[in-house]
């Protein structure tokens, strides 16, 4: 089995590979070693930090890290060494993935998983303990498969794709390459299809599957449908959230990303670029254009053809005036034909 390892990187290896110029201060050389992140409160000797927002320049002014990654106009505020980039945050996420120590899924194929014969393993393959690999599987080179996972007659796992312990994968079910799937995940399962019979529900068999392009990232305890007869499509580079719903032959375009508890309703074409904050609701059988945004809370109920930023959340206000509002909309019918009627006898 292995373990978590401890990355380490000079500052100027460091700063080549996050495409940032190295500036010196102190004892610091290009050899100097940083082996791990922190904020720039609590960071110290060894650790880098960042800045990507100015209001925490007075911070950047006492940071105990051995470096900074920060923008040019903040380099004067600096007095430690600094990576210094356009995009400081873009720089962070980089450096993040150099120096990441979280361990894999699994570390070798254990021999308490189930692996049927008929199924395909490519090279460096690794599967974890109490996992089921079906007949007709086929898994690409350097899949890796966490504890306790499933996957389905016929499916199919791209090279380099990750999946965290428990995550089921139903039959037929189709994931790219480059994929992570956090713990707990559902992808096939049947859609809510369901003809009423005089008050009795028959369910409605959902012969479609899923398809999942390329460098998708799928959060925790996340369910996707598979469709009731075409496909559940989800494109390259989609980053979904935990916990969110996403229904039966809903299509989501390249590199739009999906906050915690959002949910698709079935049918639904999701854009490019496209931005769903925490708890949105977007209804079914419409469409929704490239590089919209919709803030947290939004209920989306009819199609949108133009981008920009929508809302329809109502942020939490004091209780009181709450209330008062409350009772004044209620009487917003009765006051706004007042209106009509008070208008209409000032015209005549």
């Amino acid at each position: 089995m292995g373990g978590v390892l401890s990355h380490a990187i000079s500052l100027i290896k460091l700063a080549q590979s996050i495409g940032a110029r190295l500036h010196l201060a102190g004892a610091d050389t290009q050899d100097t070693l940083i082996n791990g992140l922190s904020t720039l409160v609590k960071a110290g000797n060894g650790q880098i930090s960042f800045l990507s927002n100015k209001k925490y320049r007075s911070q950047l002014q006492d940071t105990q890290a051995q470096a900074v990654i920060l923008h040019p106009d903040e380099l004067s505020h600096c007095n430690c060494s600094a990576l210094v980039m356009n995009n400081p945050y873009v720089g962070f996420a980089k450096a993040a993935q150099l120096l990441d120590t979280t361990p894999e899924p699994a570390y070798d194929i254990s021999p308490h998983a189930v692996i049927s014969e008929n199924a395909e393993l490519g090279k460096h393959v690794k599967i974890g303990a109490n996992a089921v690999i079906e007949a007709g599987v086929k898994l690409g080179d350097n899949v890796v498969i966490g504890a306790g996972c499933f996957v389905g007659i016929n499916a199919q796992i791209g090279v380099n794709t990750k999946l965290w312990a428990n995550v089921s994968i139903y039959h037929e079910v189709i994931i790219g390459t480059d994929c992570l799937i956090q713990a707990n995940t559902v992808i096939g399962s049947d859609g809510f299809g369901y003809a009423n019979d005089n008050g009795h529900w028959i369910k409605i068999p959902q012969l479609g599957t899923v398809i999942i392009g390329n460098r998708v990232e799928i959060g925790a305890s996340t369910t996707i449908d598979r469709g009731a007869l075409d496909n559940t499509i989800l494109a390259d580079g989609v980053i979904i959230d935990n916990q969110c719903q996403i229904a039966h032959n809903v299509e989501i375009g390249e590199n739009t990303a999906m906050a915690a508890c959002s949910v698709i309703a079935g049918s639904t074409v999701i854009g490019k670029n496209c931005s769903m904050a925490g708890l949105v609701g977007i209804n079914g059988h419409i469409t929704v254009c490239d590089n919209v945004v919709f803030t947290g809370m939004s209920m989306v109920t009819k199609s949108i053809s133009e981008p920009g930023v929508y809302s329809s959340g109502i942020p939490a206000y004091a209780n009181r005036e709450w209330r008062k509002n409350t009772v004044a909309l209620r009487n917003i019918t009765s006051l706004n034909q007042r209106v009509k009627t008070l208008e209409k006898s000032q015209q005549q």
